[in-house]
């Protein structure tokens, strides 16, 4: 016959029960046993601070035996210097006025001289008529802590010496940047018989190398040329296509000084050098020159441009309008350009004002996602014609600050204009 069940062996429930017990009694640890071995120090003191009771663990901490301790020293006489001071002038009053006090910093005196940081807990027991009897401390071990600390600090500290490293790094940066970019620009505009010039140029950051350039020189006995333009990219790339681009502008301009030919000279230069570098690079560009107009007080415009935004005339009449210049590709893109030669008078009280996008680029408005745009820029003009050309670069330097962060990119101005005075 099978048998459906199985009857508990006697020896196998004996064996459970006594691990039962075992465990049971791991878990009846007297309260003498808990107070002795706990995590953290434990003591009792009169009211004048004499140790009455003090267990094994805080004993170990001190390095001292009990009998040298309890009756004979008191609780300050555990701490530091310092601790006896905070004690007296801080811990002892606040315990006796709220009874309790609790996780206060100090440190303890080990046998051996060395010192603990531990926090401190203390709360006075009172008898059954009200009279203070007791005060029962907790002490608790920050070894850990005070460490944890240490190292939040040194990390601080660390962090701090980073950041103020980093700005001193970024000012030298800039300030090699700044006259890196200097060094692109000329530093004064020569004096022009008949002509007043003024130029500007604004830095949308301090922490980049802008590729904006202008230049004003004379090329012959009777004339002076001019450009002004703006290269693709940013960086030490953009500073090294600006400087290619300037000194050979200057260079085709005393071999032939004009537009076309220059811009001409400078398209195939720009090509040839990186056309074939796997990283095209081009830039656009305004050319003209100066010399004596038609009539006394009058100085002609010759100029062609590549790709660049149009130059405005600004009038003595108050008038302001766009110089077409027709044609013009980017200078440097294609192997053979072809550039368009457009020409104005300037009367006395007339201004020709050359910049770069970053001006009519830059965002307006209290989202800053309009554009300034051609429209802005030949209404501004309108309303500064008949003004000399400091003037209008002034007024226009005041316009570029006033767009803030709506000014991503670097602005070059150039205003050249006959003086209303002249005779």
């Amino acid at each position: 016959m099978c048998r459906t069940g199985r009857q508990p062996d006697p020896h196998e429930a004996g064996d459970e029960k006594a691990a039962d017990a075992a465990f049971a009694a791991l878990l009846e640890d007297s309260a003498e046993d808990l107070y002795e071995s706990a995590p953290c120090g434990y003591l009792s003191t009169l009211m004048d601070g004499t140790i009455a009771k003090i267990n094994t663990t805080l004993l170990n901490w001190l390095g001292l035996e009990r009998q040298t301790v309890v009756g004979r020293m008191r609780f300050t006489d555990l701490l530091t210097v310092g601790g006896k001071l905070y004690h007296e002038t801080h811990f002892a009053p606040l315990l006796r006025m709220q009874d309790e006090i609790s996780g206060i910093a100090l440190e303890i005196k080990q046998d051996g001289g060395g010192r603990i940081p531990v926090l401190v807990s203390s709360v006075i027991k009172y008898g059954s008529m009200g009279e203070p009897l007791l005060i029962r401390t907790t002490i608790f071990d920050a070894r850990d802590r005070r460490a944890y600390e240490e190292e939040l600090l040194r990390g601080r500290k660390a962090a701090e010496e980073a950041r103020k490293q980093a700005e001193a790094d970024r000012a030298r940066l800039q300030d090699a940047l700044a006259v890196l970019q200097q060094s692109l620009l000329p530093d004064t505009l020569p004096q022009v018989p008949g002509v007043e010039t003024s130029a500007y140029y604004h830095t949308a950051s301090p922490d980049r190398l802008g590729g904006d350039f202008y230049d004003v020189f004379p090329v012959d006995g009777k004339r002076f040329a001019f450009f002004l333009g703006d290269v693709c990219g940013k960086g030490p790339e953009a500073a090294a296509l600006t400087s290619l681009t300037r000194y050979t502008l200057r260079a085709a301009a005393l071999h032939d000084p004009e537009p076309v030919s220059a811009l001409t000279t400078l398209n195939k230069v720009l090509h040839e050098r990186y056309s074939g570098s796997g990283d095209p690079r081009y830039c656009t560009a305004v050319f003209g020159t100066l010399e004596a107009g038609p009539a006394p007080g009058q100085t002609t415009v010759r100029l062609a441009s590549g790709g660049h935004p149009p130059a405005l005339v600004l009038r003595a009449d108050g008038t302001a309008d766009y110089l077409p210049t027709p044609g013009g590709l980017l200078v440097g893109v294609l192997p053979e350009a072809r550039f368009t030669t457009a020409a104005t008078v300037l009367s006395p009280g007339d201004t020709l004002l050359l910049y770069t996008d970053g001006l009519t680029e830059a965002r307006t408005g209290k989202d800053r996602t309009s554009l300034y745009g051609d429209d802005g820029l030949l209404a501004f003009a309108t309303s500064h014609a008949g003004t000399p050309p400091h003037a209008v670069v002034q007024a226009l330097t005041g316009l570029l600050d006033s767009f803030g962060d709506g000014l991503d990119d670097d602005t070059a101005l150039l205003a050249l204009g006959v003086p209303a005075s002249h005779p």
